[in-house]
């Protein structure tokens, strides 16, 4: 399984951070690219993006002032195989690209993810009081993920709070 490749832009809206690939994603080249995945239609439904995209149209998002990226890049089944060695040196190399690349807003998607970044133990959903890096907005959203069980229309409500953020 290889790692796929960032999406990557100076001063992006918003850089969506994931746990890591999953195999699908893997194989296809995509962010999100899961079937069992709601990433790209939470982000229509949310009015983040003017339509549903696909995740082989992950790159096209750059247009829109998105990026995307993971803590870990070695695809997995599940979050669960990641090693703590994995994530304290994903921790590094995601502070390094959110203070090269100064993104408006970091959004975690998954609370996992962001509290593996920024090692707290606890986080509220949305954006947060203070950020790990000074300038750039750390917001946490739930997890895409089919797996999740909130239901969507509070995942969405959620991620909509990203087009408040000023």
């Amino acid at each position: 399984m290889r790692p796929i490749d960032d999406h990557l832009a100076k001063d992006l809206k918003i850089l969506f951070v994931g746990f890591n690939p999953s195999i699908r994603s893997s194989e296809l080249g995509h962010h999100y690219a899961n079937p069992n995945n709601r990433f790209w239609k939470i982000l229509f439904e949310a009015g983040i993006t003017p339509r549903k995209y696909e995740a082989t149209e992950d790159a096209k998002l750059l247009d829109l002032g998105y990026g995307f990226t993971n803590i870990v890049e070695r695809p997995t089944k599940a979050a669960e195989e990641i090693t703590k060695e994995e994530y304290k040196e994903g921790r590094e190399i995601l502070k390094g690209k959110i203070e090269r690349y100064r993104p408006k807003v970091v959004c975690y998607v998954g609370k996992g993810v962001y509290q593996e970044y920024s090692e707290r133990k606890s986080a509220p959903w949305g954006k947060q009081i203070e950020s790990v890096v000074q300038g750039v907005v750390d917001f946490v959203a739930p997890s895409s993920s089919g797996l999740v069980r909130m239901k969507m229309n509070d995942i969405v409500d959620i991620y909509r709070q990203l087009l408040e953020i000023e």
